[in-house]
Parts: structure tokens; sequence; C-alpha cells
């Protein structure tokens, strides 16, 4: 028989902030964005819960100006910023779903838009290294390539990537619940029979009231 998995949202489900503005605020502390650069990315993460955002569009454009960067040492700064700033923000009763789903002998992952340097850890930390899909950097030869693995993990790209991830597993989506705050997650949670919204934004609280979806808070 096919499995049930529990999928999880990261940034404003897992953790109670955008793992984004955690990661633009550790580099502007540390002197590495400036500061019109860091208020891009407050409006980023306003767009994004008013669900006017889209980053089908906005990931690529970014990613270009990484090109040729150390992988090797992007990984180790976000190490350091991982332990530092987003492990404070995983919220509890995040954790503790995770657990429950986990004593059911379901499949437990993360599926989110944020990239590998923050999904991975965090899934290690959980208890289930490797069970992700997200947004994936390319690299080739140490070096960024500025590009990503196609299409990015969001809005119906997260159908795409939780579709290749249940096949991997043995997974039924009809079966399994997915975890989310945002409303541009709507084809995933479409997709599952278990749709749970997470301190939804408004429109995600709306529609949940109206279809009968329950609606948890986690922070």
């Amino acid at each position: 028989m096919a499995r049930i998995a529990a999928l999880f949202d990261l940034d404003k489900t897992l953790l109670d902030t955008s793992s984004g503005q955690l990661y633009a605020r550790y580099l502007r502390r540390h002197g590495q964005m400036g500061w019109g650069e860091f208020m891009r990315v407050v409006w980023w993460g306003v767009a994004s819960r008013l669900g006017v955002l889209d980053m089908q569009k906005l990931l690529p454009r970014l990613l270009v100006q990484a090109a040729g960067d150390d992988e090797q040492q992007l990984r180790a700064l976000c190490d350091r910023w991982f332990a530092q700033d987003v492990l404070p923000h995983l919220t509890e009763k995040g954790r503790q779903r995770v657990a429950e789903h986990q004593a059911q002998g379901h499949v437990v992952a993360i599926v989110s838009a944020s990239t590998q340097y923050v999904v991975a850890p965090l899934a290690a930390h959980l208890g289930f290294p490797g069970q992700y899909v997200c947004t994936h950097l390319e690299s080739r030869d140490g070096r960024l390539t500025g590009q990503i693995t196609p299409p990015v993990c969001f809005g119906f790209g997260k159908v795409v990537w939780a579709e290749r991830f249940a096949a991997e597993h043995d997974v039924d989506l009809a079966q399994s619940y997915f975890y989310t705050d945002s409303i541009s997650d709507l084809p995933l949670l479409e997709r599952v029979g278990h749709p749970v919204a997470v301190n939804p934004d408004p429109r995600l609280r709306r529609l949940a009231q109206k279809r009968g979806w329950p609606i948890e808070k986690f922070y």
C-alpha cells in the first residue's frame, strides 16, 4: 500500500517568520547587504504575504547575480546563519506536529520555495534528513551557476516537486497532509487529501473557512 505523507511549508509555518528576511538581516548585520537591497527584501516579504509576489519570475532574476559564487563558502555562511538565526524561530507546535506524524509512521517532508541551504539542515534537525523538496540552486565545479533545477518550488511548482517526491517514496498524496500559511500554496493544498492552514494569510483563512479546512496556530 502507498504511504501517507505529512508535508510542511517552511516560512511562516514551521518557522514563525520568513527565512529570506532572516537571511537578509544576517547579511545586513555583517555588512554584506546595503540598505536599499535590504528594503527590497522587506517589500518582497510583504508582497508574498499578500499573495501578489511572482516567485517564478523573481527568483531566476535574482539568482543570476550569484553566478560564480563559491558554493562551499556559501554553505559555510548559511550553516552559521542557520544555527544563529533560523533555529530560534522554529515553532514548538510545528515541531510537535512533525513528531506526531512521525509517531504515526507517516513520511514527513518539507516542501518550500526556500533553497537547500536552509531546508536541508532543518529537515536533518527535525529527524528526517534528505526528505525535502525546495528551490535547488545548481553548482558546477564548486561554483554556483546562477541557475536552478526547474521549476521554482513555488505555486504549481510545489505540486510538480511534491509529485516527484511522492513517486520516489511511494506516497499517496490523496491521503496525505500539507501544512502552510500561504494562499500561493493553493495548488498543493488542493492536490492533497488533508489540507491544513497554519497561521494563514487573510485570503487563505477565508478560503479555509469556506471549504471547512482545519486552521491551526503554530505561533
